[in-house]
């Protein structure tokens, strides 16, 4: 079975490997120690442990009402706008998105390099929402 270090399962996570450290300290996440010391978490343990921290992630203050269920918060990195539409860029975690929609969509939700927003990714199609 493929182990996974506190680094590794850190960038999978999309948190930094003080955070997973913490989370292994805390028993949130099952350790063991390889031959050579370092800290490993089995793979069915990382997968069970994403699907539990995906599961519990956000309040209802942060639900939305969408069909989109594949979400990737992250910060707008570029935004080039033409006449009629505009494409626009947002890294979240690991994770580089683009989306091609609208000038007045971008326009409409106010979008700005730097800020919060939410790419929703469903088929081939990304949908932005602003934080």
């Amino acid at each position: 079975m493929q182990s996974y270090t506190i680094g590794q399962a850190a960038r999978l996570l999309g948190v930094s490997p003080d955070t997973a450290r913490r989370w292994a300290d805390a028993g949130r996440v099952a350790t063991h120690r390889d031959e050579a010391g370092r800290r490993l978490i089995d793979g069915r343990d990382l997968a069970a442990f994403s699907v539990e921290l995906a599961r519990t992630a956000g309040g209802e203050e942060d639900a939305s009402y969408t069909s989109v269920r594949n979400a990737f918060p992250g910060i707008v990195t570029a935004i080039k706008l033409g006449d009629v539409a505009a494409q626009v860029e947002i890294q979240a975690g690991p994770h580089r998105l683009v989306s091609l929609l609208t000038r007045e969509a971008v326009e409409e939700l106010g979008l700005e390099v730097g800020m919060e927003a939410t790419a929703r990714v469903k088929s081939t199609n990304v949908h932005i929402d602003r934080v």
